[in-house]
């Protein structure tokens, strides 16, 4: 089932992807700031899927309030001439790959111990 959902994101994005108007490269760093921000929250709502301690409010307001202010970072930082939006880079991307640690290891682990369990049950009928 998850294959299918994401072979249809996939098709959906080369689509829209083709389809869709370039952006100006005055807003390309606006919206790669947002896009991180968002990706970040995301895997924060799957880990915290994950821990069993999922809140909506909290995931929707996260997701654009760190959004947000990715941007007005960007925006003050262009204003005083200095690269803060890589500062949000960095927090932002460390948060994603700690996330993604979380899952692989959930998701490492629920494999083996399926694995595991399918051993034993072969070990017992024979």
């Amino acid at each position: 089932m998850i294959a299918i959902a994401i072979l249809i994101g996939c098709i959906l994005g080369a689509i829209l992807g083709m389809n869709a108007p370039m952006i100006s490269y005055t807003y390309s760093s606006y919206l790669a700031i947002a896009i991180i921000a968002a990706l970040d929250s995301v895997f924060g709502g799957i880990t915290s899927v994950i821990k069993k301690n999922f809140d909506l409010k909290i995931f929707i307001t996260g997701f654009f309030g760190n959004a947000i202010l990715s941007i007005l970072l960007t925006i003050l930082g262009e204003k005083l001439n200095v690269d803060i939006y890589l500062a949000a880079i960095v927090v932002f991307v460390g948060r994603m790959f700690t996330n993604l640690g979380i899952i692989r290891r959930y998701y490492v682990d629920k494999w083996s111990n399926q694995l595991k369990e399918k051993g034993e049950k072969q070990n017992e009928t024979k």
